[in-house]
């Protein structure tokens, strides 16, 4: 009979036409080493209608681990991950972007700090020891990300230098204990170590590249939206129990 370890894990990866994207991450996640571990790779699609279905049906043989979900349903990045994890069979959980921002190579490496005593969650860090991102990337995203940290970090209080990374490992467990997720916009990972009361938090340096295929879906809607965000968990934080 075969057991799932406690070592396990899913990465949930949220899609809106990024098919371009999808052959060259799968290609990547196949190349680590991750030992003995099972894994699965889900794709949460927002129905984008850009040929990832027939991607991914040519990739499935040679990858089982795959799997392609689409969504019907309110569309949005924090959506599909909410619904991922709801997919998931193993009992560690990674986000991660599907456009090739996130090196998938650092993830044994959080998968060794989210093992240590008492740690909560683990998130690829810009902005440790380390860390960096493409010396390519516009300048009105390197402003917001760095106002939209701080905005985290002193208004919301969490005590890390880049709590808007979209990066980000925890195991399931800390998902339960906590409260109901409903983020606004696209920082699931924010939402999640408020509503989780993650107080032991790991941050592992990543390279954080610049898209290679697609567009950018920062706009004013994903700026305002974010302030939105704010202002709900301060409230959270104010007034739950």
């Amino acid at each position: 009979m075969n057991t799932i370890g406690s070592d396990c894990f899913s990465i949930i990866v949220p899609t809106f036409r990024e098919a371009n994207n999808i052959s060259a991450l799968v290609k990547r996640i196949a190349k680590v080493d991750f030992g003995a571990r099972q894994f699965e790779l889900i794709l949460m699609d927002d129905n984008s209608n850009d040929g990832i279905a027939d991607i991914v049906r040519n990739l499935q043989p040679i990858y089982p681990w795959l799997r392609l979900i689409i969504r019907t349903g309110k569309k949005g990045l924090s959506e599909s991950v909410i619904e991922g994890f709801s997919h998931a069979q193993y009992p560690i959980w990674v986000i991660m972007d599907a456009d090739l921002s996130h090196p998938p190579e650092k993830i044994p490496e959080m998968l060794t700090a989210l093992a240590q005593p008492g740690v909560n969650i683990v998130i690829g860090s810009r902005y440790v020891e380390g860390g960096s991102s493409d010396d390519q990337w516009p300048l009105i995203r390197r402003v917001f990300s760095h106002f939209a940290a701080w905005a985290a970090r002193v208004l919301v209080g969490v005590p890390v230098k880049d709590p808007l990374s979209g990066f980000v490992m925890l195991k399931k467990e800390t998902l339960i204990a906590g409260k109901k997720l409903e983020p606004i916009g696209w920082k699931i990972g924010l939402e999640i170590m408020v509503k989780c009361r993650c107080r032991h938090i790991q941050e592992v340096p990543i390279y954080f590249a610049q898209r290679t295929q697609g567009a950018s879906k920062l706009s004013l809607k994903v700026i305002i939206n974010y302030l939105q965000h704010v202002h709900r968990l301060i409230w959270f934080k104010m007034f739950s129990i």
